[in-house]
């Protein structure tokens, strides 16, 4: 969740501002798609070692965030600045990690009966059409309409995240969400996203230029990556719920 602290720069930066980047969103789609596929590759590894060696899962767990947070604020400073060739291989660094560090929750997916596999296909199909969605969306709002929501959903996110981060001090104590709050976390998390991924689209071609867009890439992948966060989250306390 990375991506809420590009939210004030990117509205001080976009607003007023007409496209600076008009095929930034393009150029970043392919970029977008292999970190994904990255992310996958790190999830599978995550899931062998959970399976195999589940002592050493969660001390590496916690090294690879680490490490993923700081790659996050390296390789998009770097992307920033417009150095493509250093960026992208850290970058994809931390794409695979991140899959390293969603492989807990995917493994939790599979195990919660009435998710497994599909409820993980339901959440990637539920990303790509939110996606599409958004783009027709997105690329159509008006000035005012769209820093709207860009303020909007930069204060939700900025509230979820407080939220999230409670539970995860809570968890560490032994005392967990109960089902019904965590349903409605989830669903929350879920329309934030979405509106997210709505913003990405208006503001991306007013932030970046077109030869920007691998941290235009790396503002989608987050979104991406934590609206399917949020729906598998959302199915797991629906279907696990007592």
């Amino acid at each position: 969740m990375s991506n809420t602290s590009n939210f004030r720069n990117a509205i001080r930066e976009a607003k007023g501002q007409s496209l600076v980047g008009p095929n930034v969103i393009a150029n970043a789609l392919p970029f977008v798609g292999g970190g994904l596929v990255l992310t996958a590759v790190g999830t599978y590894g995550g899931l062998g070692v959970l399976r195999s060696f589940p002592n050493l899962f969660f001390p590496t767990f916690f090294v690879a965030i680490v490490l993923e947070l700081g790659l996050f604020f390296v390789a998009r400073n770097i992307a920033e600045k417009g150095n493509n060739s250093t960026a992208l291989p850290l970058l994809a660094l931390y794409s695979l990690l991140s899959g390293y560090t969603l492989s807990g929750l995917v493994f939790l997916a599979l195990r919660t009966q009435g998710v497994g596999i599909q409820g993980i296909a339901i959440a990637a199909l539920g990303c790509g059409i939110t996606f599409v969605f958004a783009r027709s969306v997105g690329s159509n709002l008006s000035d005012e309409d769209g820093m709207a929501l860009t303020k909007t959903i930069g204060l939700g996110i900025i509230a979820l995240l407080v939220v999230v981060f409670g539970q995860f001090i809570f968890a560490l104590f032994g005392v967990y969400t109960p089902s019904w709050l965590e349903i409605a976390i989830s669903g929350l998390g879920v329309l934030l996203f979405v509106g997210a991924a709505v913003v990405d689209f208006y503001i991306l071609p007013r932030t970046y230029r077109d030869e920007q867009y691998l941290p235009a890439a790396l503002s989608m992948y987050l979104t991406y990556i934590n609206l399917f966060i949020f729906i598998l989250r959302l199915l797991i306390a629906i279907n696990g719920r007592d």
